[in-house]
């Protein structure tokens, strides 16, 4: 046998083997059987991604697809379930964490540019002496105005590392020449609660509007303030509280509860029953307790108002909450996004999840819808509207509450509009209003600036006949005259006039006290407290 010959049927084989080998990567890269593999992965999501990657016909960038997919992911599961950005993730915990570094002011965007309506006192742009009315125009150098200027971008540019600097030009009102100031970013404190003040001789109010780091902290020294009044009562406000931390809400309502009750437990599927009790440490236990709420009371607040009712420690006062009952745990990833996960329910002591119905895979926004329903269905003026349809749970004396759609008040306070008209309504919603008073104050600001005290402000611009200016100026901005209309609305234009400015030229608490004159469910806890009708009872 040829010498050579002995190596052909070795060569075939090799051969073969090789030719198997590459028509089945060209069969698996070309024909679609990389499938196959995918669907019998453990992660088809990273499979997917990896083909999109190596075979879609044009050139994506994975980052993005990963970006938009991850909030459709966890729309899935339900709407409290989110994704935040690594853009957006410190702007969303800002309000929470009790502070951020920045330079110090407020500010609304008019006309394509910022203007500054409030300096924030102690902060980096009150020590360079920039002022409120100031208008900015340059950011380090750069012109900053028309349609690239966002609150967003604003905050973006505004905010910054503690100790870096950021110049600005502005212009002020009385200078014809735009000044500049070069600001060192500091620490700018983010309060939580908005007002803390005597309704009455004896009865204090504190006024909270989300539950952050710094919250226990300021109610104590909002108490430690009513203490100086001698009060005797309390109101707590979380109206339009959306909630926060769980652990503050605890901390709270600790300081109202007796020792060994009660106040929250979670539970989940992998995250085993806690309990929440409260320690008898709390400095107010006895004191006569009302709680104000309404739909846009959620999360911690409802927790806080929950605990308080379920253990018969204080009164409800106001409209049904909005309904959140999910636990959320914040899961950092390395590039600074953040996904907030449900993994419990929350229940009220009395074993009541107050989560409102929702569907999974509802989009956010249909699952808001509920409170334009609630609204639409007279839920908002008409306590016999409200049908609770969940299961019944027992307070610590036996009251019946509900379960599966936030916590029904004590005592119910309507909505009143029976001074709306179209036209107000349109004057506020479309930002008239709040854009006359601000031009009003801008160009009327060294007179205003005279008055020490809110009271003396108020008595001035009552003589400055502002409703009737106010209607000359919304007709020439598209909002045609309607006299009897703005007659029957004179009180709420007068109310919404005055509270703006009034906050514009002083404090959140000043703007707070002026409002809460005239409204009803305030109203309504003053005389439930002066009637005694502050401790539950079955009815």
């Amino acid at each position: 046998m040829n010498r050579n010959n002995r190596f052909v049927p070795l060569i075939i084989a090799i051969s073969t083997v090789v030719g198997i080998v590459i028509g089945t990567f060209f069969a698996n890269r070309f024909s679609g059987n990389k499938l196959n593999i995918i669907n019998s992965s453990s992660n088809k999501l990273n499979d997917l991604l990896h083909v999109i990657d190596d075979q879609y016909v044009d050139t994506v960038n994975i980052n993005n697809v990963v970006e938009d997919a991850m909030p459709k992911i966890l729309e899935e599961l339900d709407p409290h379930s989110t994704y935040i950005s690594a853009k957006d993730a410190q702007t969303a915990n800002d309000d929470l964490k009790g502070s951020f570094s920045g330079i110090g002011v407020q500010f609304t965007i008019r006309n394509d540019t910022v203007r500054i309506n409030g300096i924030i006192k102690g902060g980096p742009s009150e020590k360079v002496g920039l002022l409120a009315g100031d208008k900015i125009i340059s950011i380090d150098g750069k012109k900053y105005v028309g349609k690239e200027v966002t609150n967003e971008e604003t905050m973006h540019r505004l905010k910054g590392d503690k100790g870096t600097k950021v110049t600005i030009g502005v212009l002020r009102h009385g200078h014809k020449k735009p000044l500049s100031f070069t600001i060192v970013r500091g620490d700018i404190p983010v309060k939580s609660i908005d007002a803390a003040y005597m309704l009455t001789n004896k009865l204090g109010y504190i006024k909270i509007k989300n539950f952050g780091e710094t919250t226990y902290a300021e109610l104590l020294t909002a108490l430690a303030q009513l203490e100086e009044n001698d009060f005797s009562g309390l109101v707590i406000d979380l109206r339009g509280n959306g909630g926060g931390y769980l652990a503050s809400a605890i901390q709270m309502v600790n300081e109202f509860l007796p020792k060994d009750q009660l106040i929250v437990y979670t539970e989940g599927r992998r995250a085993k029953r806690e309990e929440y009790k409260s320690d008898g440490r709390g400095s107010y236990q006895e004191m006569p307790l009302i709680v104000l709420t309404d739909e846009q009371t959620a999360s911690a607040a409802e927790i806080f108002s929950g605990a308080i009712q379920d253990n018969d420690r204080g009164i409800i006062v106001g409209r049904r909450t909005f309904g959140k009952g999910l636990v959320q745990q914040p899961i950092d990833f390395s590039d600074g996004s953040v996904v907030r996960l449900t993994i419990a329910r929350y229940y009220t002591p009395s074993g009541r999840c107050i989560q409102k119905p929702y569907v999974k895979g509802q989009k956010r926004e249909e699952y808001d819808l509920d409170l334009q329903t609630r609204y639409q269905h007279g839920e908002f003026f008409n306590v016999d509207s409200i049908k609770q349809t969940g299961e019944v749970y027992h307070t610590k004396i036996g009251r019946e509450v509900y379960g599966g759609g936030g916590i029904m008040p004590d005592y119910f306070v309507a909505e009143d509009t029976t001074l709306f008209t179209t036209y107000y309504t349109e004057a506020v919603t479309t930002g008239l209003v709040s854009q006359f008073c601000f031009e009003y104050v801008d160009n009327n600001r060294p007179t205003l600036a005279k008055f020490e005290t809110p009271e003396d402000l108020l008595k001035y611009i009552k003589r400055q006949n502002l409703i009737e200016r106010f209607a000359k100026y919304a007709d020439s901005h598209e909002l045609r005259r309607r006299n009897n209309m703005i007659v029957k609305s004179k009180s709420l234009f007068e109310h919404a006039i005055y509270g703006n400015i009034i906050y514009s030229m002083f404090e959140m608490n000043d703007y707070t006290e002026y409002i809460n004159r005239s409204d009803a469910t305030v109203l309504k806890a003053v005389e439930l407290y002066k009637k005694g009708k502050t401790k539950p009872a079955i009815k």
